[in-house]
């Protein structure tokens, strides 16, 4: 079969990555010739201009974690809302020319809203628990904002506008009842890692989202589980953005 068009995904590791199975079961499935999906592990986003010379029939390339934030001073044009969120998942490459998107927002949104559908209080009246502070915790941070679900932002060190992870106490948790975990905490193959906090003060009240999808349910998730909160994985916004980047790359005008 002849590649006509080249996509792919770059970050550093991409051993977790389902994103090339997940295309190659699209086109296989969809009956899409002519395109072809691909890992690039650049272990430096100073790699990015050499990988694309080397490919000159790329029409576009997914970016993951940890390059989300740092690939935009490569790009030639950045959607009105991937410079709103200060970071892009989604380069499309027109004549040369790569502008960059942020699908994540899309595949967040939708799922999210989902986890949130047994809610017994509006959207407006909730919290949210940020863990993490790269490209990926943007996209959520904007979608939280449009929610109007108010948000408080963890890191490991501290920083204006931001608590570190030896802060959330029980008052801390009970008064945020969604906690989105963005870091690569628990991810294959390092399964027995996950955010550090006081997981005993969960209860049913709380959601728990995870963007890592591999494994299906992580330490983070289970530990919510075993104090009978909701949760869910990324591997749905990992379809939903997907499938948002194929609409990008093959759509004149996205």
């Amino acid at each position: 079969m002849s590649v006509k068009h080249q996509l792919g995904l770059i970050g550093y590791p991409l051993s977790h990555s389902f994103s090339k199975k997940y295309f190659a079961e699209k086109f296989r499935e969809e009956k899409i010739e002519g395109y072809h999906y691909e890992l690039f592990p650049i272990p430096n986003i100073t790699a990015l201009p050499t990988l694309l010379k080397d490919r000159s029939n790329l029409l576009g390339i997914n970016i993951t974690i940890p390059y989300k934030q740092q690939a935009i001073p490569y790009l030639d044009e950045v959607s009105e809302e991937a410079a709103k969120v200060g970071a892009v998942n989604t380069i499309k490459i027109t004549n040369g020319q790569l502008k960059g998107y942020n699908t994540d927002v899309y595949g967040f949104e939708i799922s999210l809203r989902k986890l949130l559908a047994t809610a017994t209080i509006p959207l407006s009246a909730m919290k949210a628990l940020v863990l993490g502070t790269g490209g990926a915790a943007q996209a959520v941070l904007y979608v939280l904002d449009k929610l109007g679900i108010k948000t408080q932002l963890v890191s490991r060190s501290k920083k204006k506008g931001q608590v570190t992870y030896e802060m959330i106490d029980k008052d801390c948790l009970s008064n945020h009842q969604i906690i989105v975990n963005t870091t690569p905490l628990g991810m294959s193959p390092n399964y027995d890692s996950a955010p550090a906090l006081p997981y005993e003060y969960l209860s049913d009240q709380h959601f728990l989202y995870d963007l890592v999808y591999n494994p299906e349910v992580t330490k983070f998730l289970q530990m919510g589980l075993n104090r009978n909160a909701k949760i869910m994985n990324g591997l749905e916004m990992l379809h939903l953005q997907a499938e948002e980047s194929w609409r990008i790359w093959t759509t004149d005008n996205p």
